[in-house]
């Protein structure tokens, strides 16, 4: 059965770094999986393993920053049973997953079978303030993006996006570290399709037409009378004020309803709803409404 197929995953201790986009996840990503003893990544969409890409797909191929998303969220089922099935095959001990928020890591891990992750580590624990501003700069100004794999590793797989190489040296420590000399990690600079045709944002009036456009296919009786919808790091946070109809039976089908709209925004657009809260202000029937 699949899920016996998927068992081995699960022993699997999963590992996260999170940061926003542009913070340098991909350019410490190596030095984080030596630290704590992590043979495989995953980064946007890619597994990789000793600098090689074993499975996924690039988000950086990607023309428009939406469908970036979904690659990097392993929307496609083909891209996730890939990536799946060469885990099981690999015999992998421990996983670090990137992503830009707690929600991103968690929805990547549950979507290719691993066990809910142990330990989430943010990139301001292991790089300065000053040095997220300059990976910051550099991403906004120039649309450089880091992929942690050698440049032959790139140019054989993804030739159209490949930008230049630099290694990073680090010289070992501990009882072995005389006279084995530094240990040396080639990245992968990348400039996507997307990056060079602007950024793409996501009105507040916008999401909230999706939001009425999703209320009223899952509930033609339901009136939205107030929605506030808010932007920050980890996601999109909505607080929907509703009028339902008398008799709704309100733990179901409003749960439902959240699950609904979150479902429905992030398939289709690939922006994370980090939570909606409804409030329901009054019952209404036959025109009339109930206070």
């Amino acid at each position: 059965m699949f899920w016996d197929f998927l068992s081995p995953l699960r022993r699997i201790k999963t590992f996260a770094l999170v940061g926003e986009s542009g913070t340098g996840k991909s350019f410490r990503a190596k030095l984080v999986a030596q630290k704590y003893g992590i043979d495989f990544i995953i980064d946007d969409g890619l597994l990789i393993r000793d600098n090689r890409i074993l499975a996924g797909h690039s988000a950086k191929r990607e023309k428009t920053f939406m469908a970036a998303v979904k690659v990097a969220l392993f929307d496609n089922k083909g891209q996730r049973d890939e990536v799946a099935r060469k885990l099981q095959t690999e015999k992998t001990k421990k996983i670090l997953i990137l992503g830009t928020s707690e929600k991103m890591v968690n929805k990547i891990a549950a979507r290719l079978q691993l066990p809910p992750i142990s330990k989430i580590i943010k990139i301001q624990d292991i790089a300065s303030q000053e040095e997220i501003e300059r990976a910051i700069r550099t991403r906004k100004i120039e649309g450089k993006h880091v992929i942690p794999v050698p440049s032959i590793e790139i140019k054989r797989n993804y030739p159209n996006i490949f930008y230049d190489a630099i290694k990073i040296f680090k010289r070992k420590k501990g009882p072995g570290a005389l006279g084995g000399g530094p240990s040396v990690h080639e990245k992968s600079v990348v400039r996507p399709e997307y990056s060079k045709r602007g950024k793409v944002i996501i009105s507040q009036a916008a999401l909230s037409q999706m939001v009425i456009h999703c209320v009223d296919e899952y509930n033609q009786n339901i009136r939205i009378k107030k929605m506030v919808v808010k932007d920050d790091s980890e996601g999109y946070r909505l607080v929907i004020t509703i009028d339902v109809p008398y008799g709704t039976q309100l733990g179901g089908n409003i749960h439902e309803l959240q699950r609904y709209i979150i479902d429905n925004i992030e398939r289709y657009t690939g922006i994370l709803i980090e939570e909606v809260n409804i409030i329901i202000d009054k019952f209404i029937q036959n025109g009339l409404t109930e206070e």
